[in-house]
């Protein structure tokens, strides 16, 4: 079966949901503690599309298994041209490259919105899949932050990455001042 990148839909919630919550559930990419409802999913993922930015789900034979998505990395105005990405995939679809497929859509997604710099907060040292895709595809690690969460009765750290998009910071943004 072909996979196929595609903008996400309304009607996508209800796995993009289930997706999430298994990751907070069981994993350490989102130091949530408790999954959110699919209301709050909804909630976010407009105020996501309502900014600009993109939000893909990976489709099979109309199955979701996996969804990414680019936001703000700081809701001040010199940030506008820098996004942090996420990406989710479920737990029956690890492991076959879809992490890396859904973030290779998602840096061009954002090149084409003129996006200059992607961030990646990646949590949990230990996420050496996430580590490894992201440099990659040319993220370089910037920074950990030690033990900044506590999670799964263990202190976790967080790995910074950063990669240039597109035009990077040759020129100023064009993205507007909101």
């Amino acid at each position: 079966m072909d996979v196929l990148i595609r903008p996400s839909r309304d009607s996508d919630i209800p796995a993009i949901a289930a997706i999430y919550a298994h990751a907070v559930t069981h994993g350490t990419a989102s130091f949530e503690l408790d999954p959110p409802s699919e209301a709050e999913m909804v909630r976010r993922r407009a105020a996501l599309l309502e900014g600009g930015y993109p939000y893909l789900v990976a489709e099979e034979a109309g199955t979701v298994l996996g969804y990414a998505y680019a936001g703000s990395y700081r809701s001040r105005p010199a940030y506008r041209s820098t996004v942090e990405d996420s990406i989710y995939i479920a737990p029956t679809a690890q492991r076959r490259g879809l992490g890396r497929t859904l973030l290779e859509a998602l840096i061009t997604e954002c090149e084409t919105r003129d996006f200059r710099l992607m961030i990646a907060v990646i949590g949990d040292e230990e996420s050496h899949g996430s580590i490894g895709v992201h440099k990659s595809l040319g993220f370089e690690t910037v920074g950990v932050l030690k033990g900044i969460g506590y999670k799964h009765g263990r202190w976790l750290s967080t790995v910074l990455m950063q990669c240039p998009l597109g035009r990077g910071m040759t020129e100023p943004p064009t993205r507007p001042v909101v």
